[in-house]
């Protein structure tokens, strides 16, 4: 109950609760299951309180708020809301009684709560009751009436009566007129119109003595306080055309179906005078507008007085019209009268029903129980009898159905079976409404449904098992490479998080960081090839689900070498470390004589480890030549009387790396007699032969332990390239043509391309293709021959 202050009373509201089931909180909603009703006075301040509906309806308080209370009107404009906080209903927009239901005792409006979890609606009927806010209101302020003076007494002289728009005591209760000699009033009831006021003539007229009689004519309602309204009568008297017309009949009715057509003749009115001649001609019009329609509906022909449609006419807008039509005749001082004409309007079936979805639950997960209610919906058909009358059904293939209300006007749509969201994602449920009106009519409105997924899909990786190529020297910090996995579930599942798997051996995992959004995975560490060249560790896919899934794989990474090591002289070396040696020859050896070899290591491997040997100074240019691939130093001719004895050569030796890196070693040359070089020859002979023993096992072994490393390499990329499903199948080609020396190479062809895996010795003219795997080349068409550099 709620009570408002209106004119300084407090008016209490009767509240009445009607429970139409006995249990009102079922699981799943089975129509509307309680009743109240409200009643508020009309033109009450927004805001004011109507009732409280959580009350009412015994709604726990507490928990108000996650059930969603709300009220629906089905209407335009919402009148009235209900607070979500403590579930007090109250006035959202102006009320007008009058608008809403004219003269309609009792005027009320129906509302239904619903609330959530688990879905409930209750219908709730509020009042609305009347309050004295329209005075009576005559049609014009004034009015003349035209009478003669020949009038007898007891004449009566109708007037067009006031309205009054309030209902029951509010309305129009009584008549009052001015006291006068000639003049007394009477009112009868006649329809909607309530009560018609008629001058009763009391006394003979003289328009000799009183040409024109001014009386003032009051409408009073019953409210109270009570309102009025007046008009002003003027009577004028004539001397002539002493009979007014009269009507034929004292009502005419007709009834017509709503399609009627414009232009159909409805009834004719007739009227009759006594009088001759021009004062018996009647001219008949429509006095005033319906009230309620800014048009007329009706044409009246004046001088037959035919009325016929003049546009088309709506029963849900208006059942019955009551016309006054004035029938005067043509008299200097016309006379008229008032024939009553009521037309009732039929219903036809002209209104397709409508679907109200009140609410709505569009995402359902796919373990759902059977029965879970899905939607509420109402419909309405604005259509009479079985015209209004509306089944709603949706189709039988899917797996909902829809459970109606008592009242037929409301309907809930639930499920009848476990859903699948790998066999449908989205349901679009047609709601089909039917009248019952021949023919029928129907409207339809689509639900959209989305089945929730659970977390039954593991993450699953792009590839299985990953394989990288991270070249030495990379930046500390940096992203090397990335993973990715995908999950089939829906966003709230398939959301993927990266971990290492740190277990049982988490080495690898100890220089390397992993985002965990986006899988990227950073070095935290400079990789360096000559002592890290392939490792393997374990990535972790983790989703979002509750509980999670997860799943695992394998990343392999191999380095791939670039230039940073500089070549190393083996020989010559002097005791100090410098790389500087001296070497005697007989002055009498031919051309072609090995003075000695220069020997060098270059720690990289591939192109990056393949040194060529220059001479960068010599004393004497035509003496001596260098092999560039070797580091051989020969004689290019006999030595003369005329040549120096000795001869200072600088050679530079330079890998062949994208950026070069180089070193030099001085190699001095004494040109002796034979018999001191036999001597000399004979004294270092044991020296030289230990010290080149050394050097040669030194340099066997090195480079014994590169091709076991880089051959394990091979292998292992081997393997894991045939393990692969792949569309092409490699064809392994021997490489006949090695161009210098400490290279070799397997090559193969996939399709048009042929490409080589190249080691510590390869072909000359290949070229590295950017972004191919370890140390993989394409070689060009072309070749190119080695051969001797000379100084």
């Amino acid at each position: 109950m709620a009570l408002t202050d209106t004119a300084g009373q407090w008016l209490a509201q009767a509240v009445w609760i009607y429970y139409c089931l006995g249990l009102p909180f079922l699981s799943h909603f089975e129509g509307i299951t309680a009743q109240i009703r409200y009643s508020t006075q009309e033109e009450l301040k927004l805001g004011s309180v109507v009732g409280n509906v959580a009350k009412d309806l015994g709604l726990d308080l507490g928990r108000l708020a996650d059930r969603n209370l709300r009220v629906v009107s089905g209407t335009k404009h919402d009148l009235f809301k209900v607070n979500q906080r403590d579930g007090v209903l109250f006035v959202n927009l102006r009320v007008d009684r009058e608008e809403l239901c004219g003269k309609t005792i009792p005027c009320v409006t129906n509302l239904k709560a619903v609330v959530e979890n688990p879905l409930e609606m209750h219908q709730v009927i509020v009042e609305i009751l009347d309050v004295n806010d329209n005075l009576p209101k005559f049609p014009e302020e004034n009015c003349t009436l035209e009478v003669l003076e020949s009038a007898i007494v007891g004449s009566r002289f109708q007037i067009e009566g006031a309205h009054d728009l309030d209902v029951a005591l509010n309305s129009l209760q009584s008549y009052k007129l001015n006291h006068n000699q000639y003049f007394r009033l009477e009112t009868e009831e006649f329809g909607d119109d309530g009560k018609v006021p008629f001058l009763i003539l009391q006394r003979a007229l003289d328009r000799e003595q009183i040409a024109q009689h001014y009386l003032l004519l009051t409408a009073t309602d019953g409210g109270k306080p009570s309102k009025s309204g007046t008009i002003n009568i003027t009577v004028n008297l004539s001397d002539v055309n002493d009979n007014p017309p009269a009507c034929d009949k004292q009502k005419y009715t007709a009834t017509i179906k709503e399609n009627t057509p414009a232009g159909t003749l409805l009834l004719t009115v007739t009227a009759s005078d006594p009088d001759e001649g021009v004062n018996s001609n009647i001219e008949y019009s429509l006095r005033g507008k319906i009230r309620g329609l800014r048009s007329q509906p009706f044409d009246l022909d004046s001088k037959t007085g035919q009325l016929t449609v003049k546009e088309g006419l709506d029963y849900e807008e208006k059942q019955v019209y009551e016309m006054k039509v004035l029938a005067a005749d043509q008299g200097v001082v016309s006379l008229s009268t008032h024939c009553n004409v009521v037309v009732r309007v039929e219903d036809v079936n002209d209104n397709s029903p409508e679907i109200d979805i009140t609410s709505l639950s569009s995402r359902i997960p796919e373990d759902a129980a059977p029965g879970t209610v899905v939607a509420l919906m109402g419909v309405t058909d604005l259509d009479s009898g079985v015209n209004g009358q509306v089944v709603c059904s949706v189709p039988g293939q899917l797996p909902f159905d829809l459970k109606a209300s008592p009242d037929g006007q409301s309907y809930s749509l639930v499920t009848t079976s476990n859903l699948d969201k790998e066999i449908a994602q989205t349901y679009d449920i047609l709601v089909t409404a039917k009248d019952l009106g021949n023919p029928a009519l129907s409207s339809t409105k689509v639900i959209q449904v989305e089945v929730l997924d659970v977390n039954d899909n593991s993450p699953r990786f792009t590839e299985s098992p990953y394989t990288f190529y991270v070249t030495e020297n990379n930046k500390a910090g940096m992203s090397v490479f990335s993973v990715s996995a995908a999950d089939d579930d829906g966003p709230e599942n398939a959301a993927v998080t990266y971990s290492f798997n740190r277990s049982p051996a988490p080495t690898a995992t100890s220089f390397l960081n992993i985002n965990e959004d986006n899988g990227a995975i950073y070095a935290l560490k400079s990789f360096d090839f000559e002592t890290l060249k392939t490792f393997q560790f374990q990535v972790v896919a983790t989703d979002s689900g509750t509980p999670s899934l997860s799943s695992n794989v394998t990343v392999n990474v191999f380095i791939l070498d670039q230039n940073d090591n500089a070549p190393v002289i083996l020989y010559p070396v002097s005791s100090n470390g410098s790389a500087e040696g001296v070497e005697e020859i007989p002055r009498n050896v031919n051309a072609g004589h090995l003075v000695t070899k220069v020997r060098a290591y270059d720690a990289d491997i591939g192109y990056n480890g393949w040194l060529l040997f220059s001479l960068q100074e010599v004393s004497d240019h035509s003496l001596f030549g260098l092999d560039r691939y070797t580091g051989r130093i020969r004689t290019l001719r006999s030595f003369t009387e005329t040549d120096e004895a000795e001869h200072k050569l600088v050679i530079l030796v330079k890998d062949n790396g994208n950026v070069s890196l180089s070193a030099t070693a001085t190699v001095i040359v004494k040109v002796v007699e034979p018999k001191e070089a036999f001597a000399a020859s004979d004294v270092q002979s044991s020296a030289t032969d230990e010290e080149e023993n050394n050097v040669t096992l030194y340099l066997m072994i090195t480079l014994g332990s590169v091709s076991v490393l880089f051959l394990i390499s091979i292998i292992v990329l081997i393997a894991m390239q045939c393990s692969k499903s792949t569309d092409y199948t490699s064809k392994y080609l021997p490489e006949t043509n090695y161009d210098g020396t400490m290279c070799h190479s397997i090559q193969y062809r996939s399709g048009d391309k042929r490409y080589m895996l190249v080691g510590p010795r390869m072909s000359v003219g290949s070229t590295i293709v950017p972004g191919s795997q370890a140390n993989t080349l394409v070689l060009p068409d072309r070749r190119e021959t080695s051969g001797e550099v000379r100084a």
